[in-house]
């Protein structure tokens, strides 16, 4: 007796395949898609205070990446902290400057930053104003792939 080919064969011939995959979106579009003024939420809660100052995330149903709204008033600055997760922020407003693994980056608006998985950092906001800046993660990947993949610490 023969059995079928397993899935995986059958998707990758293409002689018998070529048009059989009709393109659908995943899931539907639903409310949980928009998030209406970010920052006029509140950030008095356990992120923020981890992060030493005001943090807004968007709350919305990303399975791979998500964001984030920082604000430092002048010459503020966040907690000393790593991550297992990798970070990408944009520079929205103001200047400052970052300090990763002891290197420092100087920045301002409009500049953008890569924070690697592990490395220690902190941004510090110059006396001269507020800043705002946006943050990207693949926290929620690595989520997905368990829970210890996420591990934050803070000095």
């Amino acid at each position: 007796m023969t059995s079928p080919l397993p899935r995986s064969t059958e998707l990758s011939e293409l002689s018998t395949n070529r048009n059989s995959l009709e393109p659908e979106p995943d899931e539907q579009p639903s409310d949980a898609c928009f998030h209406r003024d970010v920052c006029a939420g509140d950030a008095r809660d356990t992120f923020s205070a981890q992060r030493g100052h005001p943090v807004f995330p968007a709350r919305l149903p990303g399975r791979s990446v998500n964001m984030s709204v920082g604000a430092l008033s002048p010459a503020g600055q966040t907690t000393r902290h790593r991550h297992a997760y990798e970070a990408l922020t944009y520079i929205l407003e103001g200047q400052g400057h970052t300090w990763i693994e002891g290197k420092r980056f100087d920045w301002q608006s409009g500049d953008a930053l890569y924070i690697p998985p592990w490395c220690w950092h902190q941004h510090v906001a110059s006396p001269g104003g507020a800043v705002r800046y946006l943050t990207a993660t693949n926290q929620p990947l690595l989520s997905a792939l368990g829970s210890r993949a996420i591990r934050q610490e803070q000095t």
